[in-house]
């Protein structure tokens, strides 16, 4: 699912515009990176948990000459899925 796909679904729903559903969907994206940003976790029951994984720094290989380099420490966004998604899914 695109985007727009997400859009028109939410247009659909909730009986709104396309403008007005990008609207939602852009709110809520940035919500949740805003919250990301932030170091907080965002919770949404029956769906899941985004959350900020830290990566230490590490040893790497350069895939084309084999030379080892440092890789620095970084951040990553981390999805958990909630058990009612894993449900939903599975059976």
């Amino acid at each position: 699912m695109s985007k727009k796909d997400l859009i028109d679904t939410v247009a659909k729903e909730l009986d709104l515009t396309k403008d007005k559903a990008g609207q939602v969907v852009d709110a809520v994206v940035d919500a949740v990176k805003t919250a990301l940003k932030d170091g907080r976790e965002v919770r949404i029951p029956d769906f899941g948990t985004f959350k900020v994984a830290d990566r230490k720094a590490r040893e790497g290989r350069n895939p084309l000459t084999g030379k080892t380099m440092q890789i620095p420490a970084s951040k990553a966004p981390k999805f958990t899925a909630a058990k009612g998604l894993k449900e939903l899914l599975n059976g």
